[in-house]
């Protein structure tokens, strides 16, 4: 254990030491000490004192109150830690050398295990500490310090100490610097190592030294400990599978009981819950019945006491009553006269009110069909805070006149059947607009359309908000409310569709899942306009009506602009279908409601939007400018009028039609800033004004057409459930078939699976019995391999002792030949002197010989000249080509010679050259041969020599260092072959065959 705590220091000097601190065992070395997470201690000493905590960054302070045994002479010390992420950082400390030692206590992890808190210390960034664990080393509520620590300060240098936590967060106590004696030479000397790939002395750290040291060590300690292990578990081992699979067995057995047991535990916990707050409930019940029972009664004791009175006074006026009955019979009489007045005001009043319904309409009809309310909407808060101001004069809108100031003085009026001001609400609107919603009970078509620019308020005119409801819901309220005062006559159906015109497509507000079909306008037998596919939801009350409202609105398209954050990009319409019955004639209308939102109108310059916006914009104008194009046509009466060019306009072309009447809203903004936006608002709406569409006719079926029609429509479902019926009829059919094709397919692979499972069953007996003499095999087998492991073991172990012995001869081995090979480089620097020894001697040969030519020259006459000179040429052709055959060849084995200017001299120093032989016989017969040659060849003149050799061969030869040249020679390892100098004599050839063979 002491080696394994030991391990975790890193540099030599630092201990651990497991006690706490005391001041007698430092003297006055100590430079400072820190009480870390605690505050100023005061020492034995007077003069000594320890600072609270300071010099850190980072971490928090933890605190206890338990008793640390072997304290040392300061408890408090090691009560208090710093923990966390932190380090401590000491400035101002004089250059030299100083200990450190760190002061440890494990107080939180009172209870361990092993392992909770391990951390790393490093000191001026050098890892210093790894992982560290004080409760392993100490346990809990006890003292550890790391003591002598190293650190040596520079000038203006500080000592960092930082803390790295593994698991867990680290911690300290305390921190004390002492100054440290000065390091000696020998200590300060690094130890130097062998390297085991060069053998070379390299200078290596202690640390490294220790580390390796320790490892072997403990290694060593871990192969013994684990052989031991081996054989005390190998015995263990089936004993412990055993009990294992036993103990397996019964925890399962106890896991499955404990189970129960818990589910169990836990049902009687819920129950007993629920009983509790049962109990709970029962009990406040009771106390609350208790007061009202209480108050009940006594308020039953008072109405007991009136009631009393009551039935005195009840009982005196049946006295009076009885004394009154002769007068009964009077007014019996006159109460039959009263019911039979009362029959001929009841015909009465269904005449004035179809009268006045006549008149009514009469007086809607003399108005205009399609009537113009303006309405303008105050100035926001944004826009008076940017200066803007009001263009709109409303002094005559009593009488449906509104001015508008375009420049500094003129004006400019409009003339209207409504004008509402800023300061007029949303039940003033409605009023107006209310008579016409008697209009569609009545079975006429209206149309309630708003249009203006993005901004003005159109959406709030129509929708409103949940506290200042719009047109829409106040609509439906007067519907419902009107057909609840006349159900005792005439029986209502009301339903609602929400669609909406995005970029010219018509989309169904109220659907539930999106569908890529295409809805579109189609103009049914009866001639009305709709649209086959939309969703029209049946609504009998308001609060139905209300949700099918809000799942249309939050349906809709909204963007946003320059000009609205909010704004709708889409014209949304409210279609409501009244289906109104009289009971008393049986007349029924079918009549329509169009209650339309328009989208905004504004220039495309002034929204400043791109993409997917300016696409809307295109469109929702598009769709305007063709209802301008519809109004005008109205206006003009001509025979064509252009509903077709847009979707919103073949929707409106039986509300805008003469069949119906029509209501519109122009909303428009008294900012100067939309002065052009109103102008145009205005001037459309003064046209709109100006049509006249006829008197509108009224949606009537009569009571045959009615027959007609609820005959149609029962065959007609009475067709689709035939046609649905036949369709499942004919699925029901194929999938019949189907299941018995596949019935049959399943019989068919039942059966072969059958013989399949027979053959399988013969096999199988087989295959077990094979199975048991193989099993039988094995195990033989099982047992001579474990015989032959244990052989291996034993032989790895003797290999391994005989690889130590090996390396071991061959280290040996090559320190010889490194001494050997230094003796052979003695060796061939003596043959280099021996070498230009040599050079010498041919030099004064080549002189003697040159000097031997000129003898012959003075002696022989012109004769003899000429008769050798013809032999010389035929000997210089041959001379030529032998050397014109060497020269490539001594160029191609050996670049690194020098040669001379003649081809035969550079020949003969080749074969001088003592580096291409290694015997010495070879020797003595190379030097013989060359004096021979040198006898043969001394006749010769040096004048024919010279004009034989070419002037290639010349060029060819170059010149090289004579000291570089004879170190090549002795690195290259073929051998020169000798020049053919006279290839015509068998004493050459004989030679030539002998160097050749010994070259080879």
């Amino acid at each position: 254990m002491e080696d394994m705590f030991d391990s975790m220091i890193l540099v030599s000097g630092p201990s651990f030491v497991r006690s706490g601190f005391e001041e007698q065992a430092f003297g006055d070395d100590v430079v400072m000490f820190v009480n870390a997470g605690g505050c100023e201690i005061q020492g034995k000493d007077c003069h000594k004192k320890f600072n609270g905590d300071a010099y850190f960054q980072g971490g928090d302070i933890i605190e206890t109150n338990e008793i640390i045994a072997k304290s040392g002479d300061h408890l408090s010390l090691y009560q208090s830690a710093r923990y966390g992420d932190f380090h401590y950082t000491f400035n101002n400390l004089a250059p030299g050398d100083y200990f450190v030692d760190l002061h440890f206590a494990e107080i939180v992890n009172t209870n361990g295990p092993k392992g909770i808190r391990v951390f790393n210390i490093y000191v001026q960034e050098e890892k210093i500490l790894s992982g560290l664990d004080i409760y392993a080393v100490v346990g809990a509520n006890k003292p550890l310090q790391l003591v002598d620590i190293r650190v040596s300060v520079v000038h203006n240098e500080s000592v960092l100490i930082r803390f790295e936590g593994v698991c867990g967060s680290p911690t300290v106590s305390g921190i004390c610097i002492r100054k440290a004696p000065a390091l000696s030479a020998a200590t300060v000397r690094p130890e130097l190592q062998l390297c085991t790939k060069c053998a070379t002395e390299v200078e290596g750290s202690p640390i490294q030294k220790k580390l390796q040291s320790k490892n072997i060590a403990q290694y060593e300690k871990k192969i013994q400990e684990l052989t031991n292990e081996c054989k005390m578990k190998s015995d263990e081992c089936y004993e412990a599978w055993m009990s294992l699979t036993n103990a397996n067995q019964k925890l399962q057995k106890v896991t499955m009981e404990l189970d129960k047991m818990i589910f169990q535990n836990e049902t009687l916990e819920q129950a007993v819950g629920r009983e509790i707050e049962n109990f709970i409930d029962v009990s406040d019940k009771y106390k609350k019945d208790k007061k009202l029972w209480s108050s009940i009664i006594n308020n039953l004791e008072k109405k007991i006491k009136t009631i009393k009175e009551d039935h005195i006074k009840l009982s005196q006026e049946a006295h009076d009553c009885a004394n009154s009955i002769p007068n009964l019979n009077k007014m019996t009489i006159a109460i039959q006269a009263l019911v039979a007045q009362s029959e001929d005001l009841k015909v009465k009043y269904n005449e004035e009110m179809i009268k006045r319904k006549r008149l009514f309409n009469q007086l809607q009809e003399t108005k205009g069909n399609i009537r113009v309310f303006c309405r303008c909407r105050p100035l926001s808060e944004e826009e008076i805070s940017s200066g803007c101001h009001a263009i709109i004069d409303f002094d005559a809108a009593k009488d449906g006149e509104i001015g508008m100031v375009t420049g500094g003085t003129t004006k400019k009026n409009f003339k209207f059947d409504r004008v509402y001001a800023p300061k007029d609400n949303q039940a003033d609107v409605y009023e107006d607009a209310s008579p016409l919603v008697t209009s569609v009970l009545d079975g006429y078509n209206v149309c309630i359309f708003a249009y203006g620019q993005t901004g003005t308020g159109k959406t709030f005119t129509m929708e409103g908000t949940e506290n200042n409801r719009g047109v829409n819901y106040r609509t439906l309220e007067e519907l419902f409310k009107i057909a609840v005062e006349r159900k005792e006559t005439i029986s209502y159906s009301i339903s609602v569709s929400v669609l909406e015109v995005y970029n010219e497509q018509i989309r169904d507000l109220l659907a539930t899942s999106p569908s890529n079909k295409k809805l579109e306008v189609r103009q049914a037998a009866e001639g009305f306009h709709h649209v086959p596919g939309m969703v029209e939801a049946k609504v009998e009350n308001m609060k139905e009506a209300w949700n099918v409202l809000q799942a249309g609105s939050n349906a809709r398209a909204v963007g946003s602009n320059n000009v609205n954050v909010h704004s709708s990009r889409s014209h949304c319409m409210l279609c409501i279908m009244v289906r109104a019955k009289n009971l008393v004639n049986g007349e029924c209308t079918n009549s329509k409601l169009c209650l339309v939102d328009l989208a905004g109108s504004e220039r495309l310059t002034k929204t400043d939007v791109q993409g997917e916006r300016l696409k809307e914009a295109q469109n929702i104008n598009r769709s305007l400018s063709a209802l301008g194009d519809v109004i005008s046509a109205l206006a003009s009466k001509t025979n064509h009028i252009p509903y077709r060019n847009s979707k919103l306009t073949h929707l409106l072309q039986d509300s805008l039609g003469g069949d119906s009447k029509a209501l519109m809203f122009v909303q428009i903004s008294s900012s100067n800033n939309d002065m052009g936006e109103t102008v145009s608002s205005l001037n459309f709406a003064s046209r709109v004004r100006g049509v006249e569409l006829g008197p509108a006719k009224r949606q009537t079926d009569t009571v045959e057409q009615q027959k007609m029609k609820q005959m149609l429509d029962k065959l007609r479902q009475e067709y689709r459930t035939k046609d649905e019926s036949l369709k499942r009829f004919e699925e029901n059919c194929q999938n019949l078939e189907d299941k018995l094709k596949e019935k049959e397919q399943h019989y068919r692979m039942l059966q072969e699976k059958n013989k399949d499972l027979a053959s399988q069953v013969n096999s199988s007996a087989e295959i077990q019995s094979q199975l048991d003499r193989k099993q039988c095999q094995f195990m033989e087998k099982l047992n001579r391999k474990e015989e032959e492991s244990m052989m291996l073991k034993q032989k790895i172990k003797e290999m391994e002792q005989k690889l130590k012995e090996q390396q071991h001869r061959e280290s040996i081995s090559l320190q010889e030949k490194v001494k050997e090979l230094e003796f052979k480089l003695d060796e061939q620097t003596h043959s280099e002197i021996a070498v230009k020894e040599l050079q010498c001697q041919l030099k004064e040969r080549l002189q003697i010989q040159f000097a031997l030519e000129q003898r012959v020259k003075e002696l022989e006459t012109p004769s003899i000249l000429l008769s050798q000179s013809a032999n010389r040429s035929r000997i210089g052709t041959a001379s030529d080509e032998s050397t014109s055959y060497t020269d490539p060849h001594i160029l191609r084995t050996s670049t690194s010679i020098n040669r001379p200017k003649t081809g035969q001299v550079s020949a003969l120093y080749k074969v001088a050259s003592p580096y291409g032989i290694k015997r010495k016989e070879d020797r003595k017969r190379l030097s013989n041969v060359l004096t021979n040659d040198h006898e043969n060849h001394g006749v010769l003149s040096k004048s024919l020599v010279e004009k034989k050799t070419e002037p290639k061969e010349i060029n060819r030869t170059r010149e090289l260092d004579q000291e570089k040249a004879y170190g090549k020679v002795t690195r290259t390892a073929k051998v020169v072959t000798i020049p053919k100098l006279f290839p015509h004599s068998r004493i050459e050839k004989e030679q030539q065959i002998k160097v050749r063979g010994w070259a080879r």
